[in-house]
């Protein structure tokens, strides 16, 4: 197992931390996140990807701060998004997993989040792309040709154009505020998945790809199953559901034929309802939350984008990505907007190769490691589950080309930026999320003390160089998902149900479980996770 790519850099030039940060005489800056989805660390050029050219990312990077210890909360989907945008640990809300479309919002309507946060202090405040939290108030209760709610709108957004679910699950449409984007009432919608829809019950039942639901569970709509012919390439059976633009999907669905996306123009169409929403002239600050798909499977990027990366169509995707980085840029700029416009970069969790789809992934990596060295990936308690390619661009006032090693965890970033605009935490309303805006501004090198990350394998602990993975099941299905191909770069051995400890500076690889040789520690960093475990 070689060391991660990128070395931890200490920032020599910073002062000690201080508890907060002078109040600026500037306007309120706006706040773009740039939330990309299953993008590793090792994805991007600024953190040493040699196969994959990320210029326009990079370039928040050369004018900012690059951030080398910094994490989502979850090595999953759903929940790193929704402590996002709560402050709040995902493993406290049970059925907190990865949602198909049939379930309801799990951020309770009218809560206290980071966008009504900041609509509070004065911010019109916007989503564009995917959600995967849920939609409605009860299981399979929506019906999709009415108002669809509660949804963003509901939980401090005042506009959202959303990705429903994610780009591997029906229904393949858009949904514009509280309906779906482009449907004719005359060709109603209807969406049904299996009763059991994710990866225990794929593997159990079928493994990869034997048995299935072959026939459409609603409406006649032809299955990657039904129909294997039709599909541009092949899928696992938890993928092979109803066929929209020659890839199967998760789930059924029939009707609604005007509103289906297409894959190759959906970074296009993001691109475009983001600009526009930049570009309104309201007399507030924004914050745009610009959630994107890639490199979630199905990867299928503009044709413009085929062949740019030298990893297949994976890399591909990536390149993509970074087009509509460079694309929110570029409308900045033009706007005179970008100088005082907190940008950030990061992403939901760790990379996969596999996953559900034979998209070459396995076969064309040509030895690019997305986790940039380090061990695991997606749905994985090792910290290429969690740790994240972070960046941070404020032009006014942090300085360009940091690297810090300071602790960052997203779920930090909803008092972060409160304290950055002058928020108050409302009395009796109880957060995991800590002030850490020094360390988020390069003004420190002192990030926040301790990180939960949650996984398929159970829960993990970071606090300065030690890692703790607490006893626990452990989940096959995302183990085999990175052990396919005799080439994969990120094969991985199982974790076994019991404790781990790793010193993560002379271990960054996590190869060396600790645990009989610094027992004192063991139980130390045991009743951490136990005392934060029951804070709630």
């Amino acid at each position: 197992m070689k060391n991660t790519i990128i070395p931890l850099v200490c920032i020599s030039t910073l002062a000690a931390c201080t508890s907060s940060v002078k109040e600026q005489s500037l306007k309120k800056p706006n706040i773009l996140l740039i939330y990309a989805d299953d993008v590793g660390i090792g994805d991007l050029s600024c953190y040493g990807a040699k196969l994959i050219c990320t210029p326009n990312i990079d370039a928040i990077a050369q004018n900012g701060i690059r951030f080398t210890n910094a994490y989502a909360t979850s090595a999953m989907s759903t929940p790193s998004r929704f402590s996002l945008l709560t402050g709040i640990y995902a493993f406290r809300l049970p059925g907190s997993g990865i949602l198909s479309a049939e379930d309801p919002l799990i951020i309770e309507p009218g809560s206290f989040t980071l966008p009504e946060m900041l609509r509070q202090n004065g911010y019109r405040t916007g989503i564009v792309g995917k959600w995967h939290l849920g939609l409605g108030d009860t299981y399979g209760g929506l019906d999709w040709n009415a108002d669809i709610a509660p949804g963003p709108l509901e939980v401090g957004f005042d506009e959202s154009f959303l990705l429903p679910v994610t780009n591997d699950r029906v229904p393949t449409v858009y949904i514009d505020g509280h309906r779906v984007y482009n449907l004719d009432p005359g060709d109603p919608l209807f969406v049904r998945y299996p009763d059991e829809a994710h990866h225990e019950f794929q593997e159990k039942q079928f493994g990869q790809y034997g048995g299935g639901q072959s026939d459409a569970l609603v409406g006649d709509l032809p299955t990657g199953l039904s129909h294997p012919e039709l599909l541009r390439y092949g899928a696992d059976v938890q993928h092979s559901g109803t066929i929209v633009n020659g890839i199967s999907r998760i789930g059924h669905m029939a009707g609604g034929k005007s509103a289906w996306w297409d894959d190759e123009t959906m970074t296009g169409l993001f691109a475009e309802k983001a600009e526009a929403f930049i570009k309104k002239d309201s007399g507030k600050p924004f914050f745009l939350f610009l959630s994107l798909h890639q490199n979630h499977v199905p990867r299928l990027p503009d044709p413009r984008f085929v062949g740019t990366s030298g990893v297949g169509l994976r890399g591909d995707h990536v390149v993509e990505l970074d087009w509509i980085v460079g694309e929110m840029l570029k409308v900045l700029k033009e706007n005179g907007q970008l100088e005082n416009t907190v940008i950030i970069f990061s992403s939901d969790n760790g990379p996969v190769l596999f996953d559900g789809y034979d998209d070459g992934a396995l076969e064309n990596h040509n030895g690019h490691d997305p986790s940039g060295g380090f061990r695991g990936g997606k749905y994985i308690a090792y910290e290429g589950g969690t740790r994240m390619p972070t960046l941070l661009q404020w032009t006014k006032e942090v300085e360009a080309g940091l690297v810090s090693d300071a602790l960052i965890s997203q779920v930090d970033f909803l008092a972060s930026f409160a304290s950055l605009v002058g928020g108050q935490i409302p009395g009796g309303v109880r957060l995991d999320s800590r002030d850490i805006l020094p360390a988020m501004l390069g003004k420190c090198n002192e990030g926040t003390e301790y990180i939960v990350q949650q996984s398929s394998d159970g829960l993990g602990l970071r606090t300065g160089k030690w890692k703790y993975i607490e006893a626990s099941d452990r989940s096959a299905w995302a183990y085999d998902r990175h052990n396919m191909g005799e080439t994969n770069v990120m094969h991985i051995d199982q974790l076994l149900v019991t404790q781990y400890i790793f010193d993560l500076e002379a271990d960054p690889g996590e190869t060396r479980n600790l645990s009989t040789e610094f027992p004192e520690k063991l139980r130390e960093l045991a009743d951490i996770l136990e005392q934060i475990k029951g804070e709630f």
